[in-house]
């Protein structure tokens, strides 16, 4: 998903919201026992509403794992940083995820893979 609506544009240039939810539901549909995870970056200048929106469009859509790390510019190429969230901000989206029936890990360091395994192994045993 990488990113909120607002700023898919901006930072997603060939990809479409839409698109990624759709994928996710049609996973979710046809192969029910695949595990669906996406995730996010913060610090593009998005709002703590908005990302929460886009936990529950992520719900909605059949994902059941998503991962929250704040971004970082990797090229002066690249759209810059607009804030650093706090430690206490991603604990937030956390508990705000995990209340959507999520298995959510955020942190400023947390990547796409990160912690995998504990994701997959409290999916399939729950």
């Amino acid at each position: 998903m990488e990113t909120v609506p607002r700023l898919y544009r901006q930072v997603r240039r060939s990809g479409r919201y839409e698109w990624a939810l759709a994928v996710l539901a049609r996973v979710a549909g046809t192969a029910p026992d695949m595990i669906r995870k996406s995730g996010l970056m913060v610090g593009l200048g998005e709002s703590r509403d908005e990302v929460v929106e886009v936990l529950a469009d992520l719900r909605d859509a059949g994902c059941q794992v998503v991962t929250i790390g704040q971004y970082l510019r990797p090229t002066p190429q690249q759209v810059e940083v607009a804030r650093y969230w706090t430690p206490a901000e991603f604990a937030e989206l956390e508990q705000a995820g995990t209340a959507l029936g999520l298995e959510v890990f955020a942190g400023p360091f947390v990547r796409s893979s990160y912690r995998a395994e504990e994701a997959f192994l409290k999916v399939i045993n729950s």
